[in-house]
This record gives structure tokens, sequence and C-alpha cells, in this order.
């Protein structure tokens, strides 16, 4: 996988955690049961404002997906947010790494007014299936609990999708998650829809659908 196009900042980062995209993080048991999340409940998509994953756009990974019109993309360098020093690079490990995959893009919904973002994670290449890393993904995540995780057809691959809710024991609040995940020969590649709260995240649902339903490999 080539560069993932311009790098987030180390101070972009702590801006990020200070201002609430922390509060996206969430360790499950993969419990399903009454507080647990439901499965995307809307087909409503999107309209379609660019694309990334290609040579050239702002994130270059291997796939390539729609984003929502007026959604704004960014390429993540873990790798250079990882080689701070002190407690800013524990800050940067924690936020960019999240079980077997790590941070490569950020598609932030703010520019069309809502408050959350489209994350896309990559892992190296290896035998493990969409499945196995989706519920090691969700493992990762403080919090998260009533994992339901289902066989999608995304774009022309077929994947995993889980939906599933976090609670904060800060702000004593739950919401909803999803994600979904397939492997390419480049590795295994989510994507991952959070939000302030869960009213945004069901606002946000429409972009995630739009992804999933454009996902084609840029790999063989």
């Amino acid at each position: 996988m080539g560069n993932v196009g311009q790098g987030l900042t180390l101070a972009a980062l702590v801006t990020g955690l200070m201002t609430g995209c922390a509060a996206e993080k969430a360790d499950t048991d993969g419990a399903t049961g009454a507080s647990g999340a439901s499965a995307t409940t809307t087909a409503k998509v999107a309209k379609r404002g660019g694309s990334v994953g290609a040579s050239g756009s702002a994130c270059e990974l291997p796939v390539t997906f729609d984003i929502a019109e007026f959604w704004k993309a960014k390429g993540v360098d873990a790798e250079e947010a990882s080689a701070a020093t002190g407690d800013l690079a524990d800050l940067a490990d924690a936020f960019l790494r999240q079980g077997p995959v790590t941070m490569a893009c950020e598609v932030d919904a703010k520019p069309a007014g809502k408050i959350g973002f489209l994350r896309v994670w990559t892992g190296d290449p290896g035998d493990t299936d969409a499945r196995a890393v989706l519920e090691d993904f969700v493992a990762a995540e403080q919090g998260a609990s009533g994992a339901r995780y289902s066989t999608v057809k995304a774009g022309d691959i077929t994947g995993t999708e889980v939906a599933y809710v976090t609670t904060s024991e800060l702000l004593e609040e739950t919401k909803q998650e999803h994600a979904f995940a397939v492997t390419t020969s480049e590795g295994p590649v989510v994507l991952h829809l959070g939000g302030m709260d869960t009213a945004e995240h069901e606002a946000m649902l429409p972009a995630y659908e739009l992804a999933k339903s454009t996902l084609h490999t840029t790999t063989g």
C-alpha cells in the first residue's frame, strides 16, 4: 500500500482527542442482550461527494469507496505520529491502533454539519478472515457490548459487519457504533462509523451505507 496522503499532525491528533474523538473508542465481551445495538435499519444512501482510496486521492488504500457530499477525507500517517516521545507517543499509539489494524484515513463529517468520522483502518496481510479481524477490532474497544455480526456484500467484496454499542463511564452515556471489514491481498480493511452520540450516528448512517455499497478493491 502506498503512502496514505497528508499525514495527521501530532497537534491535530491531540486536539482531536481533547475534543471528543477519543470518546468514539470503546473492550467488548461480544455479548448480545437487551442493551445490544440493532443492525443497520436504514437503506438510505447519502449523495456522493467524491471518492477515496485510489492513487492520488486523499487516502491511498487497498480499497476505494465513495464519500458523502461535503465530507472531507484526510490521510493518517500512524508511523509519523508514533515517532513522538513520552506521553504524546502513548496517546498516538492508543488512538491510532486498535486490535490488528491501524488507522489510515479519517473522513470528517463536520463540513456536512455533523459531528463524527468515518475512519478507515488497515492491517498486515495474513490468513485471518474478515469476521475474526472485526471481532478483534471490537474486542480492543473499552466499554463495547452487544456486538451483532452479519455477512454483507460490500461493493464487489463480501465482508462482515458489526453493530454494537459503547458505554462511556465518564459521561454515563451509551451510543451506537457500526463497522465492517473486508480482506484484500494487501491485508484487512475496517471501516468504522462512530459519532458524538446515537443521534449523530444515525444521521451519518447514509454516508456509511454509501461507502459500503461502493466499496471496491484496488488490489488483485
